[in-house]
């Protein structure tokens, strides 16, 4: 596990994150540049060397909690460093979010971000609305929906 100096040592390689420390000793890493309104990209790094990444729209498998934060209190360096780029690249995408979602049946659904809120559609006609991705995702799952991946769309 790396120690919180190395983490505050690579977090800080990122010029384009701004350090606020908090209490505790725990140090936060804005996005002020985020087209979002969501900011924080590094979250309550902690001299214990725990802490969180916001992953919610990154296109991996992270586990997430429901503020959309991975921890990243084992991650090894190339780990920490591949989702701290992934969280930055996410919050400035200027693009609408979308991904696509394929069941058993090869039945398609398309999840969309829009206006702070996650929608799901089939064809034109809206499926559900969701408050958060998770949300989202969680109702995906249930219904046995899958996201396609770029390899997926190259078969």
């Amino acid at each position: 596990m790396l120690t919180f100096e190395e983490k505050l040592a690579i977090i800080e390689s990122f010029p384009e994150l701004q350090r606020n420390d908090v209490s505790l000793g725990r140090v936060n890493f804005h996005f002020e540049e985020s087209v979002l309104d969501k900011k924080i990209v590094v979250y309550r790094l902690h001299p214990n060397g725990n802490g969180f990444v916001y992953a919610e729209l990154i296109n991996d498998d992270y586990s997430v909690d429901s503020k959309g934060m991975v921890n990243i209190r084992d991650f090894s360096e190339m780990e920490l460093l591949k989702v701290i780029k992934q969280s930055i690249e996410s919050l400035s995408e200027s693009e609408p979010f979308e991904e696509s979602w394929v069941n058993a049946d090869s039945q398609n659904l398309l999840l969309v971000e829009e206006y702070g809120t996650w929608n799901i559609y089939a064809g034109e006609m809206l499926d559900g609305s969701y408050a958060t991705y998770n949300g989202a995702v969680d109702y995906l799952h249930q219904e046995g929906f899958r996201r396609l991946q770029d390899e997926d769309l190259k078969k």
